[in-house]
């Protein structure tokens, strides 16, 4: 096999898994007219897997480019953004006539935007933390709500219903927000030790997870969103009066005339 051959073969590799991602949520979607919610949800989650695999594959195989960022970001768009505006839509808000495509739409609207800042902000950005909710962690929060509450039919059990609107808007304004969220620990001995809350948290969420056979995923990442957004207030606010402390410190500085 001849070097280029290689790298042509190298660079397939990825994104194939990415494909497969963009044809998990197309799949969820065609799931979804058909009023099979929770098949759709588990294509969209098949879709997260993929997700995770080719960035896994494009680091092992030095495969990355401008192309698989591009073709990432649009698979992206298909299964976390468009797949799940579709589901709610489909199993909800459809009731609201034209305000329910709206509001549907807004996980795909709010979504892209926030992947086309990612793409430019790529160079230089800070790897600990994500500017915005990830598109992926939306459509995770989306799935693993209706997951959670989803009784059959088009039914969502008790104030699940009335809450799905409101969790659609919020999860859509966080996505184009400047509100930081972690990123995956590495488990290494140096990033444990640098962030060994951050790592502790996260094994612990997984041991809940599998001890409550997925049934924590909805709370786990309601807890997530919520945390990201009181940390960001909390920052602000201490942001604030560090600045007006300095500010006050600046007037009281006693002036001499020479």
């Amino acid at each position: 096999m001849s070097v280029n051959n290689f790298r042509i073969t190298r660079a397939v590799v990825p994104t194939l898994f990415t494909v497969l991602n963009m044809f998990s949520g197309f799949l969820s979607i065609v799931h979804s007219s058909e009023g099979k919610f929770i098949e759709a949800c588990w294509f969209i989650i098949l879709a997260g897997i993929f997700d995770s695999l080719d960035g896994v594959m494009a680091r092992l195989t030095k495969s990355s480019s401008k192309f698989g960022v591009e073709i990432d970001s649009l698979s992206d768009v298909v299964s976390f953004g468009a797949a799940p505006a579709f589901l709610v839509y489909k199993l909800h808000l459809y009731q609201f006539g034209t305000f329910g495509i709206i509001i549907s739409s807004l996980l795909m609207i709010m979504g892209g935007i926030r992947l086309a800042r990612f793409n430019v902000q790529l160079v230089g950005f800070d790897k600990e933390y994500f500017t915005g909710l990830p598109i992926p962690s939306s459509a995770i929060a989306v799935v693993s709500y209706v997951l959670t509450f989803h009784t059959g039919g088009d039914h969502l059990e008790g104030l699940a219903a009335p809450m799905l609107a409101p969790t659609v808007i919020v999860l859509s304004l966080i996505m184009v927000s400047k509100i930081k969220y972690d990123t995956m620990p590495k488990f290494s001995g140096k990033e444990i030790k640098k962030h060994p809350v951050k790592t502790i948290s996260f094994l612990f969420g997984i041991i809940l997870i599998i001890f409550t056979r997925g049934e924590a995923i909805f709370y786990l990442f309601a807890v997530f969103v919520v945390y990201g957004i009181l940390r960001s207030v909390i920052q602000h606010f201490r942001s604030h009066d560090e600045s007006e402390a300095k500010s006050c410190e600046q007037e009281e500085l006693p002036s001499y005339d020479v």
